[in-house]
């Protein structure tokens, strides 16, 4: 199942999405009908210039969303892809291929230009929470009323080039774009809800990009996020093996100094720096939800000394995995 549509200053994506695959339209939304899955596509207008699509259905087939870049040159629409994929109800694989499905769908926040190509996948029969906020520039400019911006956020708010960066999905922005999914559309308050929670999650967003360095940002191109994301896709391969940025950088066709560039500047932090921070995650994760018994998730993660584990894991967490494996 593939939809594949280009952003223009008119374009409604429900409605196209309902005369793409003859589902009815009504008030600007769309409820999935059962022999594709279950859930819903609404269009909300928050203001003009500001206006976003919230995507949460159950889909029996994967899905590929493809947005093509217009011929045109680049405008000034900022899109905000907020993306949250969890483990389907009734999963009953084993604990390996819970792991394997987390790491290959985990929650993400893409801030682009328009301009630029993005694809998305959504595999099929897990539930996802997929929110996509198209802004313009001024109208973004206004909301966060900073003077003096830097970094990425001033490649955002004031710069022609393409940008693309990626931001980690945090529990407070998930819990939002729930709130948002399970809005009542009949409470005659529901466009000011939207209206607050769409700009909590812009606030939560900007709020997280702002601790980002002040440092100059590179204009990229879709076959450089592609590259990137072979390279994000190798470190979460093995989190038992070390980045080797010869390899990596050879893998993705990328001189070392490129791909530590841009790679810093997409998603925030180094690549070795993210790879530990992915590996304490998935840590947690074998913790808590797949049974793992400390020394089990340290050895599985590459840890041959277990102390040395344990360090780590406290200092992202703040406590020891054993009190973690524990807690409620």
């Amino acid at each position: 199942m593939t939809f594949e549509f280009t952003v223009q200053p008119s374009f409604n994506f429900v409605k196209s999405f309902g005369e793409k695959f003859n589902i009815p339209v009504f008030k600007n939304s769309l409820q999935i009908p059962a022999n594709l899955g279950e859930g819903r596509i609404k269009w909300v207008d928050v203001e003009p210039g500001f206006k976003f699509v919230l995507h949460h259905y159950t889909l029996k087939q994967d899905f590929h969303l493809k947005r093509i870049a217009p011929d045109a040159e680049p405008n000034d629409l900022i899109s905000i892809v907020f993306n949250s994929n969890e483990i389907p109800a009734g999963f009953t694989a084993d604990r390996e291929d819970a792991i394997q499905f987390l790491k290959n769908n985990g929650s993400s926040i893409q801030i682009a230009s328009t301009s630029l190509s993005t694809e998305t996948f959504f595999p099929a029969n897990s539930e996802v929470y997929f929110c996509v906020i198209g802004i313009k520039r001024q109208v973004l400019s206004a909301l966060l009323r900073i003077e003096n911006v830097n970094g990425p956020l001033a490649t955002i708010l004031n710069s022609n080039t393409l940008f693309f960066y990626h931001e980690k999905m945090n529990p407070e922005v998930q819990r939002v774009l729930k709130q948002i999914s399970e809005i009542n559309d009949q409470s005659k308050l529901s466009d000011l809800y939207y209206s607050i929670k769409t700009h909590e999650m812009i606030y939560l967003l900007f709020d997280k990009l702002l601790s980002r360095a002040d440092e100059k940002q590179s204009p990229v191109n879709k076959a450089d996020i592609d590259k990137l994301y072979v390279i994000r896709t190798a470190l979460l391969a093995d989190l038992s093996v070390p980045p080797q940025l010869a390899s990596l950088a050879k893998m993705a066709g990328m001189s070392e100094t490129k791909m530590k560039q841009l790679f810093k500047q997409t998603f925030g932090d180094t690549i070795y720096n993210y790879y530990q921070n992915e590996r304490m995650q998935e840590a947690g994760f074998l913790l808590k939800h797949a049974g793992y018994s400390v020394s089990e998730a340290g050895y599985r993660l590459g840890f041959s000394n277990l102390s040395h584990f344990s360090r780590l894991f406290e200092k992202f967490y703040g406590i020891t995995p054993k009190k973690y494996s524990l807690a409620g």
